[in-house]
């Protein structure tokens, strides 16, 4: 664990592995931790940026208007410091709306772009809302049991959870490791609630693979839809069964598929380095 003031914040990070620079968006109430099963695979490869976004895990919480675009200008000030001149980019649900900002703010700085289980957000996306979201994103003190329990039926299919009833208590842990500041949460799901991309989607013109799972209850799977008609030459993967979780669920397929979109691309970006 390293730590890094940047943009007027300090950051915790981790880097992992060698090769060409990747870096990890995690989404709302999630941290680096939520990328524990991808970075080792994708280490193998790459040089793996993860890191605690302001106002989560273990970096800073500043009591301040947040926004998508100033977590992706914080996106961007991390990479300079760790020596990322651009990098491909995996942001998953909030982390995916981050990335497009960051490939709309600092076209640069990103290589290639994956999208899961995201939004652009606005008037013309399926907005995020439901009894679901509602349960698993309360803004409000939650005990360690409450807001596990919640998150994992809320992330993941009910056929996973029979199958796996050990992830509710995987993720209560985590929230008793690891608990939600309630204020800090307010503030990026304000920031999440706002956003809008869908005009400048076009924009966007570095390769690009949108993947989500079809029974998402969080985002839905059509919001992906949209960002894939919407930006030039994107690549749509729908998962299923999968949940919100889809790279949990559907662990190799959406391993091969991001894999194989990173491989294809000019470089052969993706294949393990010389």
């Amino acid at each position: 664990m390293r730590r890094a003031r940047v943009n007027g914040v300090e950051l915790v990070y981790e880097l992992h592995g060698t090769g060409e620079p990747l870096v990890l968006i995690h989404g709302a109430q999630g941290d680096r931790s939520m990328f524990f099963g991808l970075t080792p695979v994708f280490a193998q490869r790459f040089r793996v940026l993860t890191f605690d976004q302001r106002g989560s895990g273990e970096s800073e919480k500043p009591d301040m208007a947040y926004s998508i675009a100033l977590l992706a200008d914080d996106t961007a000030a991390l990479m300079d410091h760790v020596g990322f001149a651009s990098a491909h980019v995996i942001g998953v649900s909030m982390g995916g709306m981050i990335a497009q900002e960051l490939a709309l703010r600092h076209p640069h700085k990103v290589r290639s772009l994956v999208l899961g289980c995201t939004t652009p957000g606005g008037p013309h996306a399926v907005r995020l809302g439901g009894e679901a979201f509602a349960r698993a994103y309360a803004a409000v003190p939650l005990s360690p049991e409450e807001r596990g329990r919640a998150l994992a039926e809320a992330a993941f299919t009910k056929g996973y959870i029979e199958k796996h009833p050990e992830v509710i208590a995987e993720l209560v842990e985590a929230r008793r490791q690891r608990p939600l500041d309630p204020e800090a949460l307010a503030r990026r799901l304000q920031a999440a609630h706002a956003h809008d991309t869908y005009d400048r989607l076009p924009q966007i013109a570095c390769p690009t693979l949108v993947i989500t799972g079809k029974d998402d209850a969080l985002i839905s799977w059509e919001n992906s839809r949209l960002l894939a008609e919407r930006i030039p030459g994107a690549t749509l993967v729908v998962l299923a069964p999968a949940g919100h979780v889809f790279w949990v669920e559907q662990a190799e397929r959406a391993q091969s598929a991001i894999l194989s979109f990173l491989s294809a691309l000019p470089g052969a970006a993706g294949r393990n380095p010389q």
